[in-house]
């Protein structure tokens, strides 16, 4: 049996120093075929990536979401946020995620993978949910990217409610939607390395 360890509930992470995101200088728009390979390169050259999705939010009962929209990569060093409306940018994120030897590390992934599959149609290989190793070293069911920030680093994840729930099907991104995705996988990955996965 693994001990239990408690986590962070939010009055304890409010209290903490905040985690250093990624600025905009460190965070890669990809919308085109050109901007696509130029990114690949770089991943390629990485052994994990941290990853995750966005799609824009339904509201209606019944209403089904044809996201993913944006899909984010990151390395420890810089972040990739793809946009899906363009065929040949598509195809190409499409490769990435179908890359084997690659681990693709993030929270709450089950729905993202099932989005990927249906929109993509591939099934990405190497994906590592990071709620199952806190849950194997004996923490609660799931940490999350604020609760896994808040225990490995000591610091507080911001992630805005605001961009959250935003648009992620427009063509044009803000720069607040940009943090917020490229973050998310960027604390992803941090949280691999830091782990030790």
């Amino acid at each position: 049996m693994h001990p239990h360890h408690p986590t962070p509930d939010k009055e304890a992470i409010a209290l903490l120093p905040e985690f250093e995101r990624l600025g905009l200088d460190r965070i890669s728009l990809v919308s085109t075929g050109a901007q696509a390979m130029a990114a690949r390169e770089q991943l390629l050259a990485a052994k994990a990536w941290g990853f995750d999705t966005e799609s824009k939010p339904t509201f209606k009962v019944g209403e089904q979401s044809d996201g993913p929209h944006v899909l984010q990569l990151s390395t420890a060093e810089r972040a990739w946020v793809f946009q899906l409306h363009e065929p040949e940018c598509r195809a190409i994120a499409a490769d990435l995620l179908a890359q084997g030897g690659i681990v693709k590390a993030g929270f709450g992934l089950g729905d993202d993978r099932k989005r990927i599959v249906h929109k993509l149609g591939i099934e990405p290989q190497g994906i590592l949910e990071l709620n199952t190793i806190f849950r194997e070293r004996g923490y609660r069911k799931d940490m999350g990217v604020k609760g896994a920030v808040a225990v490995l680093f000591g610091q507080r994840f911001i992630k805005s409610k605001k961009a959250a729930t935003s648009n992620w099907a427009n063509a044009r991104l803000s720069e607040a939607q940009l943090v917020y995705a490229a973050n998310d996988a960027y604390a992803a990955i941090r949280v691999w390395q830091a782990l030790g996965a």
